[in-house]
């Protein structure tokens, strides 16, 4: 049987598949030497790097849309409650 390799690149797109030790985990999401975005420590592609000042801008901005949906979502709910429905059939 063939021996299938665990990392490498496809089409240009990182894969690591080896098990990951907490270590190498924690390492990951912290290279401070690289840029925004590194390759994943398990799995396929990227990841942010938090040591880079710019996935901390991605992180926020992500966060507040979050926040603001929902509180879109809970004002349409409430809005949608309040006012009666007038259905006209011919």
């Amino acid at each position: 049987m063939s021996d299938k390799p665990t990392s490498g690149e496809l089409f240009g797109i990182p894969y690591n598949f080896e098990r990951p030790d907490l270590k190498r985990l924690l390492s990951g999401h912290w290279q401070p030497d690289e840029g925004m975005l590194v390759e994943k420590e398990f799995g396929i592609g990227y990841t942010l790097n938090l040591a880079n000042w710019r996935s901390w801008i991605v992180l926020a901005v992500a966060g507040a849309l979050l926040f603001q949906q929902e509180r879109s979502d809970d004002e349409a709910t409430d809005e949608a409650d309040d006012e009666p429905v007038e259905v006209v059939v011919d």
